[in-house]
């Protein structure tokens, strides 16, 4: 089970994995209803936390606890999360997680993805992915595939190893911070991009409330493309969501409170002036 409406990327995936399940379904959701629909044959909860478009947060452990009482793991995405909403998988009892490292832990493009798999689940389910590196004994180079014991056994193919050093780079600027902090932060760059967009009359879609949401902020208009094209090329590097969502995100780790409201000035004068309107905004890029 899934939502509606989850990143396309998780629901192909979880397409291609039901593939392999004789009898499997992909039930996806909408939103509000993912409690009710878990049941007797939910045997996977897939999710992401905090909500690529929207921004909105679940509450991980009610939905976890929710999913346990049916029989069902859970498996979280975490690419919106980590490295800016503060996240206790172990507390909250999750089974499985993923994320990307290459948006909030600073790893750049190309920067390896991460897996969690509780400690009580590590030696007890096994990996799809059967690579050399999660072999027992790698350099043994044996035919036959025999699993690492704990989590060494989700490892795959070897990894890249420039791409693991600048992601290290990245974390180790965490290694002193204190998160909550982090998090206070980006609570207020939250509010100074959102008392612009109330100036201007658009309108937000991301929860007002600070625990029920991640580290961007997401406005509707009906011309939002040609907006965030404008604003990137004013040097505020913003992103469009098909149809009408423009998505701004809140680093907080290294946007200071000065960037964001030169940010949210920037807005207003693209908005005010109608500076959008230029045709070079109109035309939709392939990545947006």
């Amino acid at each position: 089970m899934s939502e509606q409406g989850n990143f396309p990327t998780d629901l192909y995936i979880a397409e291609g994995a039901i593939g392999c399940v004789p009898g499997g379904v992909l039930k996806a959701v909408p939103r509000a209803d993912i409690a009710a629909f878990l049941g007797g044959d939910t045997a996977a909860l897939l999710l992401t936390h905090v909500h690529y478009k929207t921004g909105a947060r679940f509450d991980m452990r009610a939905l976890t606890a929710a999913a346990h009482a049916a029989g069902a793991l859970v498996l979280w995405d975490l690419s919106h999360s980590t490295g800016a909403v503060p996240v206790d998988l172990a507390s909250a009892g999750a089974d499985l997680a993923v994320g990307c490292t290459y948006k909030y832990l600073n790893g750049g493009p190309g920067a390896p993805a991460f897996l969690y798999v509780a400690e009580r689940w590590q030696d007890r389910l096994t990996s799809p992915l059967s690579g050399w590196m999660g072999h027992a004994a790698p350099f043994n180079f044996a035919d036959a595939y025999a699993p690492a014991s704990g989590i060494t056994r989700w490892l795959a193919g070897t990894p890249s190893v420039l791409a693991l050093a600048a992601l290290e780079a990245g974390i180790d600027l965490w290694r002193d911070l204190d998160r909550q902090a982090v998090w206070a932060k980006s609570a207020a760059l939250f509010d100074i991009l959102a008392a612009a967009g109330d100036s201007l009359g658009l309108e937000c879609i991301t929860p007002r409330a600070a625990e029920s949401r991640g580290s961007h902020i997401s406005f509707r208009h009906s011309h939002a493309c040609a907006i965030s094209q404008a604003l990137i090329a004013r040097g505020v590097i913003g992103d469009f969501r098909d149809p009408d969502i423009l998505r701004l995100g809140l680093t907080p780790l290294y946007l200071g409170h000065a960037d964001v409201w030169r940010a949210g000035e920037i807005l207003r004068e693209v908005i005010t002036t109608a500076a959008w309107r230029d045709p070079q905004f109109s035309k939709r890029l392939p990545v947006t």
